[in-house]
C-alpha cells in the first residue's frame, strides 16, 4: 500500500516551519494515542504515520532528502537512503522531545541546578495605633542562607562536585511508560547533574545553613489586617548560585480595648447616663488623636449611632480618611441610694398612663395587640 505524503499526513504546508510541524504532531498524537483509543487500530495507525511523518521532517537532513527524492529518499528499502523512517526511529526520543514541556518545562531548563531560594511568610503583630500611624519594627526571621565556608557549592572546601553517576550530569532521568516517554528530575542530585563526594562539614553538603535573619520593616500607615509586605530577596538563599526568594510580612492587627475596625471606619460604644440620655448635654469621647466633645440630643435612645468626619483611618493605599461612629448605649442606674430609689419611685408614676414619653415601647405593645389578635 502506497504511503501518504508526509506533509498531507501531518496536515501542513510544505514550507512549514518546526515550530508548525511540531504542533501539528502534537494534536494528531494527543488525538490518535492508543491510552486514548484503546483496541482501535484504525487509531493506532493513524498515530503510527503521524510519528513516521514527524520523525522525518523534524530532521533537517531527512527533510532535505524527502523533499528531494520522497519517500525513496528516507526508506532503505525503496533504494536510496538516508535512514529508515520509522522501523529505525528511536520513538521514545520523538515522543519525548515534543512533549517533555507539559512534564518538566523547557527541555534542559533544569540543568545547571540554579533555583531560586523559597519564599518565606512572617507574621507580624501590632497594635491598633501602630497600623494607622504606621511604624518601623525589628523582627527576627529563621532561614536558610548561603554557606559561608564553601560558598553554597556543598562540597568541602578544595574539593568541587562531580558528574551525577545516575544522569550523566543532565539533571533529569527519562522514564518510558508504554507509549510516552516522560523526563523527570534526577532523584539522586535534584537535578543539579552533579553530586558532593566530600561534603562540606558546616552545610553536610546542603549548601545553606539555618541561621536568624534580624530585619528593619517599615510599616505604612493604614495597614489592616490581611495586608502583606514584601521584602524582596530577604527570603532562603537559592542552591546553585540560583537567586534567594522573597520575605513576606503579613499583618496582623490585635484586637484594640475601644475602637472595632472595619476597612477605612472606625466604631465605638459610648455609655451614657439615664438623665443624660433624657435631657441632653455633652461628652468627651476618644479618638485616635485625643478626645473630642460630643453633643448629645435629649431623648436620645440605646443604639443611636455619631458620626465624626475624617476620624477614622486614612487607608494605605491613598484617599480620605474615614469616620469615627460612636453607639450610644444608655446604662441603667445600679446601687441606688433610698434617697435616689424614692425619686426614681416618684418620677416612674408621673409617667403612668402617659404612653408619649416612650415613643417605641408606645409603638411595640400596640404591635402586641395586633398579634395576639390576630392569633
Amino acid at each position: 500500500m502506497a504511503k501518504r505524503d508526509y506533509y498531507e499526513v501531518l496536515g501542513v504546508e510544505r514550507g512549514a516551519s518546526e515550530a508548525e510541524l511540531k504542533k501539528a504532531y502534537r494534536r494528531l498524537a494527543m488525538k490518535h494515542h492508543p491510552d486514548r483509543n484503546p483496541g482501535d487500530k484504525a487509531a493506532e495507525e493513524a498515530f503510527k504515520e503521524a510519528n513516521e511523518a514527524y520523525e522525518v521532517l523534524s530532521d533537517a537532513s531527512k527533510r532535505q532528502a524527502y523533499d528531494q527524492y520522497g519517500h525513496a529518499g528516507v526508506d532503505p528499502q525503496m533504494g536510496a537512503g538516508a535512514g529508515a523512517a520509522y522501523g529505525g526511529a528511536n520513538f521514545s526520543d520523538i515522543f519525548g522531545d515534543v512533549f517533555s514541556d507539559f512534564f518538566t518545562g523547557t527541555r534542559g531548563s533544569s540543568r545547571g541546578g540554579a533555583q531560586r531560594g523559597s519564599d518565606l511568610r512572617y507574621t507580624l503583630e501590632l497594635d491598633l495605633e501602630e497600623a494607622v500611624r504606621g511604624t518601623t519594627v525589628t523582627i527576627r526571621v529563621p532561614t536558610l542562607a548561603e554557606c559561608k565556608t564553601c560558598n553554597g557549592s556543598g562540597a568541602k572546601k578544595g574539593t568541587s562536585p562531580v558528574t551525577c553517576t545516575t544522569c550523566g550530569g543532565i539533571g533529569q532521568v527519562r522514564m518510558q511508560q508504554g507509549f510516552f516517554s516522560v523526563q523527570q528530575t534526577c532523584p539522586r542530585c535534584h537535578g543539579s547533574g552533579k553530586m558532593i563526594s566530600d561534603p562540606c562539614g558546616s552545610c553536610h553538603g546542603q549548601g545553606r545553613v539555618e541561621e536568624q535573619k534580624t530585619l528593619s520593616v517599615k510599616v505604612p500607615a493604614g495597614v489592616d489586617t490581611g495586608d502583606r509586605i514584601r521584602l524582596t530577596g530577604e527570603g532562603e538563599a537559592g542552591t546553585q548560585g540560583g537567586p534567594a526568594g522573597d520575605l513576606y510580612v503579613v499583618v496582623n492587627v490585635r484586637e484594640h480595648a475601644i475602637f472595632q475596625r472595619d476597612g477605612k471606619h472606625l466604631y465605638c460604644e459610648v455609655p451614657i447616663s439615664f438623665a443624660d440620655a433624657a435631657l441632653g448635654g455633652e461628652l468627651e469621647v476618644p479618638t485616635l488623636d485625643g478626645r473630642v466633645k460630643l453633643k448629645i440630643p435629649e431623648g436620645t435612645q440605646t443604639g443611636k449611632q455619631f458620626r465624626l468626619r475624617g476620624k477614622g483611618v486614612a487607608p494605605v493605599r491613598g484617599g480620605a480618611a474615614g469616620d469615627l461612629l460612636c453607639r450610644v448605649a444608655v446604662e441603667t442606674p445600679v446601687n441606688l441610694s433610698k434617697r435616689q430609689r424614692e425619686m426614681l419611685e416618684e418620677f416612674r408614676g408621673t409617667l403612668q398612663g402617659d404612653t408619649s414619653h416612650s415613643p417605641k415601647a408606645s409603638g411595640w405593645f400596640e404591635g402586641v395587640k395586633r398579634f395576639f389578635g390576630d392569633v
